[in-house]
């Protein structure tokens, strides 16, 4: 699993460097807008169903004001709007690569 070496605000967006050479730039509204708090996705009981959830939606203006790495394998953002419950995996953010690509503010 490759992990972050270096993390920073470039403009409106959080450019990570991976241990790997990588480099990931992502809009902070995009980050917001994708983050997997059980706001956004639900939660999940133990039978397996979902419940709750507004799935993503724009948040214009948003900005990224912190971080915390938790652990070895995932990043906490705090957002300007006061939203910090989502954990961002990892693999999470290697996945939010490929949907960013589709994305439009």
């Amino acid at each position: 699993m490759k992990r972050p070496k270096d993390i920073q605000i470039i403009g409106n967006e959080i450019a990570i460097l991976w241990e790997n050479g990588e480099e990931d730039f992502f809009p902070m509204e995009f980050l917001r807008e994708f983050s997997p708090s059980a706001e956004n996705i639900g939660e999940m009981d133990i039978f397996g169903n979902i419940s709750g959830g507004s799935g993503p939606r724009k948040h214009p203006g948003v900005k990224v004001v912190g971080w915390d790495q938790m652990g070895n394998y995932a990043l906490r953002f705090a957002f300007s709007d006061g939203h910090s419950t989502g954990l961002f995996s990892y693999d999470y953010l290697e996945k939010l690569r490929e949907a960013q690509k589709r994305w439009s503010p």
